[in-house]
């Protein structure tokens, strides 16, 4: 029994990384006379890479911050004033995981199109807050997720009275009490969504914005050695994010079950 698990770990393991190492031993051989990091050269050396990546990034950012705006209070107020409403909200929170991003894009398209009351597709800056409403909706369950687990683990409704003993308003508590003590949670979930919107295709393709996603997407139909680069960049980001999650979870308070 104890060989056979080695057998299925030894097999899952090789089945993750085979792909991975070819991919990169790939990358590594454009020189006919040996492995280099020529292609990686280029990549960085493509403006488009720098634009593409900056505007990428940006829009997480952007995307962090408006999720977080719109979490905390939510996750707050959920699980403190309406604990009933807690089972449609997870429900709500966890549809993108079953919707494809597809179908979100297009309902967008339709609903802000250029004849719609509300043309925000007729402009960049509109695409631009369609693209983060997308992404903030995709990384809705993660950073939900995060938020609350942190929640639970702090006193929260302790907290609340005794800042609202001491006169603070609601405001207060969530931005000055609730938030620093759950801050760690918060950044668990902004380097998911970070690693969520950093290579996404569908959206920034479908709303033509020049994203990261979309860019890999144009130098993998021109070149051949400078995708894989790209590609084990994209990992190479995606796993550092991964990375400082566990890193942060160290230091995140245990997990308390709160008393009925």
């Amino acid at each position: 029994m104890h060989l056979l698990r080695w057998i299925c770990l030894s097999l899952g393991v090789a089945f993750f990384l085979m792909p991975l190492i070819s991919t990169a031993k790939f990358s590594l051989s454009l020189r006919r006379d040996g492995y280099s990091l020529d292609a990686y050269r280029y990549v960085f050396a493509d403006p488009d890479f720098i634009s593409s990546f900056s505007y990428s990034a940006l829009i997480a950012l952007c995307t962090i911050f408006v999720g977080t705006v719109l979490v905390v209070p939510t996750v707050y107020l959920v699980r403190l004033r309406l604990p009933w409403l807690r089972p449609v909200v997870e429900f709500i929170v966890l549809l993108p995981l079953i919707v494809p991003p597809i179908i979100l894009v297009f309902g967008y398209v339709r609903m802000f199109s250029s004849s719609s009351l509300i043309p925000l597709t007729g402009t960049s800056r509109g695409s631009d807050i369609l693209l983060i409403c997308g992404y903030v909706t995709l990384a809705l369950p993660y950073l939900y997720r995060a938020v609350d687990t942190g929640l639970q683990a702090i006193n929260a409704r302790v907290l609340t009275e005794a800042a609202t003993i001491l006169g603070a308003r609601p405001i207060t508590i969530i931005t000055r009490i609730i938030l620093p003590n759950i801050m760690v949670s918060v950044l668990s979930g902004a380097f998911l969504t970070f690693a969520v919107v950093i290579s996404e295709f569908v959206m920034a393709s479908l709303l033509t914005r020049p994203a990261f996603g979309p860019y890999i997407q144009r130098v993998g139909v021109a070149k051949a050695y400078e995708p894989a680069a790209l590609v084990i960049l994209s990992f190479f980001i995606t796993w550092t994010a991964m990375g400082l999650v566990q890193i942060l979870a160290r230091f995140s308070p245990p997990v308390r079950r709160e008393s009925k």
